[in-house]
């Protein structure tokens, strides 16, 4: 029988990180679904909507840290199946960098672009 391969270290932190991640996205994810398609219909969501939801300070903390769940979920997930495909030695480095390097660029932006919408910027 073939033998089960992961990169991920069951009990290890970015096992853990992962499943954390992944229940927490589902949730939020509803979250964010149910606002934006039931609360308020897709068809009304304006830039002044957006604006008056992100000074909620609830709402806007719950959406900075799906900005960042969702950024390492993602990465780490890829980085991972690379992993998985085989990725070692140089290559693995420079992959783990250029990722992390993209995820953080991606938080700041997004962190950004949420402060200014809160009007806190």
């Amino acid at each position: 029988m073939a033998e089960r391969y992961s990169s991920f270290a069951p009990g290890g932190t970015t096992w853990l990180l992962q499943r954390i991640t992944a229940a927490f996205l589902i949730v939020v994810l509803a979250f964010h679904f149910f606002q934006l398609h039931f609360v308020t219909h897709a068809a009304e969501v304006d830039f002044a909507g957006t604006q008056a939801r992100m000074e909620n300070v609830g709402y806007f903390l719950t959406m900075v840290l799906f900005l960042i769940a969702a950024a390492f979920h993602g990465v780490n997930g890829v980085y991972n199946a690379l992993i998985n495909q085989g990725l070692e030695g140089t290559q693995k480095k420079v992959v783990l960098a250029v990722l992390v390097v993209a995820s953080v660029a991606l938080v700041a932006q997004g962190t950004w672009v949420a402060l200014v919408m809160a009007g806190w910027i």
